[in-house]
């Protein structure tokens, strides 16, 4: 679990203990403090809440029922519990206590219920935790992280990937451990998410607040793709917070960022339908997302009056 815990300080602002951590996984120059911030505190926020929750923001339900889960185990919660670096340390820790569990039982010949009962009850909250609040957002997460990261961090965000993958094959969604049926079961943050709803207004706060919410739209829409938008449409991007500066864009040109915006979710809903294996359920959770955000805007953008 060495490599969870490296990849998890990379994650934080480049220090001394991430320039250790970058040259034992060879991923080259660590990152200047510029480029962090950039990715991290003003495209992709580091934080679970933000892709899993209601209204995309950081905090709420989301966080709660991931320090619920440390509470369950009778632990206190870390601070931040959604963070991404705590994320991953948790997981790392989740696994190291299974690990003494087992070798505490092998040492002591512990083969009774007792000892049994240790070890599994690690292993299940490690694959709860795992496929709750790590795999429920992260794949989606590091795809766009691959997207707009320099070249460290889309090294990064590919040993991620891989290690996420691998261990998705070696734990299986808990559920299916009580029964076949069971095991259909979405992690409860997606089975919670509410879907887009009706939206009646394209420029109105509801909408606004829905098409930047990545469980509701199935895609994940930051600066640089408003930045994008304007580019390839011609318009003014004014500086600001997302919500606003998309506003700013319908205001100008409500058609064709609708329709933008559309193609932007059909992009999102083939990264998902290529997203197949192990972690098939849940891409599917996201394709539909984004195939049904789609939908809806060529048909808000259609029942607009050509520019």
């Amino acid at each position: 679990m060495e490599l969870f815990r490296s990849l998890a300080v990379l994650s934080e602002v480049p220090s001394l203990e991430s320039e250790i951590a970058a040259a034992a996984l060879e991923l080259g120059s660590l990152p200047s403090r510029s480029e962090y911030t950039d990715l991290f505190e003003f495209q992709l926020y580091p934080y679970a809440s933000v892709y899993l929750g209601d209204e995309g923001m950081m905090g709420g339900e989301a966080r709660d029922r991931i320090a619920g889960f440390w509470r369950a185990l009778g632990e206190t919660p870390p601070p931040e519990p959604d963070h991404l670096t705590v994320l991953l340390a948790a997981y790392a820790e989740l696994a190291e206590r299974e690990a003494e569990a087992r070798d505490n039982a092998e040492d002591h010949a512990q083969d009774d219920a007792d000892g049994d009962e240790t070890r599994s009850r690690w292993r299940h909250a490690r694959a709860a935790f795992l496929w709750e609040h790590l795999l429920s957002w992260l794949p989606v997460y590091l795809d766009k992280l691959g997207e707009l990261g320099s070249e460290f961090y889309r090294k990064w965000a590919g040993l991620l990937s891989t290690a996420l993958l691998e261990e998705a094959t070696a734990l299986p969604c808990p559920q299916s451990a009580q029964s076949p049926q069971a095991a259909i079961l979405l992690p409860l943050h997606l089975r919670e998410a509410p879907p887009l709803g009706a939206l009646d207004d394209a420029g109105g706060d509801d909408f606004l607040r829905a098409i930047t919410t990545p469980v509701r739209t199935g895609m994940i829409l930051v600066r640089a793709d408003l930045e994008r938008c304007a580019r390839g449409l011609g318009l003014g991007l004014r500086k600001g917070e997302r919500r606003y500066a998309l506003k700013s864009l319908l205001g100008q040109a409500p058609r064709e960022t609708l329709e933008w915006l559309a193609v932007e979710a059909d992009r999102w809903a083939t990264a998902h339908r290529n997203r197949a294996g192990s972690l098939a359920l849940i891409s599917s959770f996201w394709r539909q997302r984004a195939e049904t955000t789609s939908t809806f805007l060529r048909e808000s953008a259609a029942s607009l009056e050509p520019a």
